[in-house]
């Protein structure tokens, strides 16, 4: 946290305030038409009747199956994310981060900008506790370490899973990112070392991250956890294939999905729409999938992503904003970012 004496409004403040604030609106407009420009260019490309003829062979059974088993993946994200704010020590109830996060489910799918929901489970946690930079750091390390699983497992996967021939392009690129991600969590300790040194608004930015980056060992079970919740994800989409009447292996998922994931994880387009289904055309035309079947699952995942999503609304109508109290009226410069843009949704 700031000291007061050093960094007050009279200090930080105009010149923050001076600073031109980009439109997120735009932002988030920009992002959404992209992804449907996308899927209607691929609808067209491929005829669309082919996709809606598949999309009406889906089974109501697989797809509730699907988004059930999809609500179970962001329960464990939350328990994920709640192992690693008691690193930060932000201690608290499992119920808690429990609520806070379906909260950000919900506030992602409404607010724009890159890191809505991310901001207001940031500001829930840190208000609650007093403490928003380490909260904040909380959900910035639960972001990277799905993202660390997310390449782990696509690795792993493409190192010992045989079920689609995958040109060796997109096995060597898989194998090299997890094999960078794995050195970086292993050096971490080192950047830590190397992080104290910095000084003024830069070393207090990133003092909150440190704890993670000094025991890289104790981020195991959440990353245990999200090894678990990647392929869960596969499942998921498995079923909606299944639902489809394809006759697909799960280990054809188990390799596919994390590597589209990948693409679809890049701030390109509303929720990976568009980016999802043009990586599903190539990974499960390699698995011998026709490609109307392929972007009606694109279609049905997105589908059953934003239904999950809206479960959240009981969250956000049940659940009440902590309000401010003195020690968090003057947060560091990485809390008072997430307090403007979360105070934003309200």
């Amino acid at each position: 946290m700031n000291d007061p004496s050093t960094s007050g409004p009279a200090q930080d403040n105009p010149v923050e305030a001076a600073a031109p604030r980009k439109n997120p609106y735009g932002a988030f407009a920009i992002r959404g038409a992209l992804g449907i420009a996308v899927v209607a260019l691929l609808l067209r490309h491929y005829d669309a009747r082919p996709v809606f003829h598949a999309l009406a062979r889906e089974r109501l059974s697989y797809f509730i199956g699907a988004i059930v088993l999809y609500l179970g993946t962001q329960v464990m994200s939350a328990w994920r994310w709640h192992l690693l704010a008691r690193i930060n020590s932000i201690e608290g109830p499992f119920r808690e981060c429990l609520a806070y996060y379906f909260v950000g489910v919900f506030t992602n799918l409404f607010v724009p900008g890159l890191v809505g929901g991310d901001a207001a489970r940031a500001l829930y946690l840190g208000r609650r506790h007093n403490r928003l930079a380490e909260a904040i750091a909380s959900v910035v390390a639960d972001r990277g370490i799905g993202l660390l699983a997310l390449f782990w497992f696509a690795a792993g996967c493409a190192l010992t899973l045989r079920a689609v021939k995958l040109p060796p392009s997109i096995l060597h690129v898989t194998v090299s990112i997890g094999a960078v991600a794995l050195v970086g969590w292993l050096t971490s300790p080192l950047l830590a070392r190397l992080a104290t040194n910095l000084g003024g608004r830069l070393g207090r930015l990133v003092e909150p991250i440190l704890p993670y980056l000094r025991h890289p060992a104790a981020l195991l079970p959440a990353i245990i956890l999200s090894m678990i919740l990647q392929a869960t994800l596969s499942v998921c989409q498995y079923l909606l294939a299944r639902g489809l009447g394809l006759e697909t292996s799960v280990a054809t998922f188990m390799l596919c999905v994390p590597i589209a994931n990948v693409f679809a994880s890049l701030p390109i387009t509303l929720n990976g729409l568009g980016v999802r289904e043009a990586a599903y055309l190539v990974l499960f035309g390699y698995a011998g999938l026709a490609k109307p079947d392929t972007i009606a699952l694109g279609l049905l995942w997105f589908a059953a992503t934003i239904i999950g999503g809206l479960t959240g609304i009981y969250a956000f109508i049940t659940t009440e904003l902590p309000i401010a109290s003195e020690e968090t009226a003057a947060p560091s410069p990485i809390g008072a970012e997430a307090a403007e843009e979360g105070d934003a949704h309200g």
